[in-house]
């Protein structure tokens, strides 16, 4: 299934006027840099002295970033990265640029990236206020919304059907304050467990230890469709929140996150986000057996994509 040609003709009639505006917010970007200079490590002079750039990535984190059969990074988030890294390496005029790969969780991708043991984290992170203190992000590359996955024969179907029970989110991800604000403000008197990652989480369901897990509705669709029995589980509850995901960048730094805003406005502009999009939403993937998600884009995401920007999420 493709994405409708409309959608392509709004992306690229925006791309004159993002180029317009590209030398001027490349001058911007060089002005802040210099100023900031004192206070942050010079990414692209590591990247280029090193000729090696570093990206952080999800072992299970589909389809966004995840290893494919021979234990290989993959995914919509890694293949956006990858067009970064690009960038970077027109940019140094370096004639190769190595990718050092380093595995991260929910718990510690934030302190990898905010310690600089890697420049880009390329995953299913959500861009909020509360992380921008530590970490800075680029233009948001997906929009998901918190609900929760459940055995279909337990017959839960929104929050309200959670009362006393044992519900379990990934340790480390929004989820658990949203989780927990939903248990306050309703007064469910759930249990709250935690799983180290989401497979971990979707094993608890699956083992009866955990009554539904919560997690971003596009990551739930992936593990029911590579459940074994995927008409055992349902995707259910309305909407807890919203979250922007988009790739981290070590903070503090306004030469090198300019470079890789302009790439993201590109791609999304030259329209090469809905190829990919639709290589990973909408079609068999072959790197996890040519299962399909069959997701359309929602209006909310394509929304967003007119008015590309960094500043999104509380």
């Amino acid at each position: 299934m493709a994405i409708k040609d409309s959608n392509k003709k709004k992306a690229r009639s925006g791309a004159a006027a993002w180029r317009r505006t590209a030398s001027l917010s490349a001058a911007l970007a060089l002005s802040l840099g210099l100023s900031a200079a004192a206070h942050a490590e010079d990414v692209l002079a590591r990247i280029r002295d090193s000729k090696t750039i570093t990206i952080a990535y999800r072992e299970a984190s589909f389809p966004f970033s995840f290893l494919d059969q021979d234990k290989k990074p993959v995914g919509y988030a890694i293949d956006l990265c990858l067009k970064i890294v690009d960038a970077v390496k027109q940019q140094l005029k370096l004639p190769q640029l190595n990718i050092a790969y380093v595995p991260v969780t929910s718990s510690n991708r934030i302190d990898v990236i905010a310690g600089g043991k890697a420049d880009l984290e390329c995953g299913s992170t959500t861009n909020n206020a509360e992380r921008r203190k530590r970490v800075d992000f680029t233009i948001a590359h997906f929009m998901a919304s918190s609900r929760m996955i459940v055995r279909t024969d337990d017959k839960i179907k929104n929050w309200p059907d959670l009362r006393n029970k044992k519900v379990v989110t990934t340790k480390g991800t929004t989820s658990v304050k949203s989780l927990e604000d939903r248990g306050q403000v309703r007064s469910l008197n759930m249990t709250i467990l935690e799983g180290h990652d989401h497979n971990e989480s979707f094993k608890m369901v699956e083992d009866k230890t955990a009554d539904a897990f919560v997690m971003d509705d596009v990551l739930l669709y992936g593990l029911k469709a590579t459940a074994k029995d995927p008409a055992a589980y349902a995707v259910v509850g309305d909407p807890l929140t919203t979250e922007p995901y988009a790739i981290m960048l070590p903070k503090g730094d306004p030469v090198y996150k300019g470079l890789v805003d302009r790439e993201m406005g590109r791609i999304i502009h030259d329209g090469e986000i809905y190829k990919l999009y639709s290589k990973w939403f909408l079609s068999a993937i072959p790197a996890k057996n040519n299962l399909t998600l069959n997701m359309p884009m929602s209006y909310l995401f394509r929304e967003s994509l007119r008015f590309p920007s960094d500043q999104v999420g509380n």
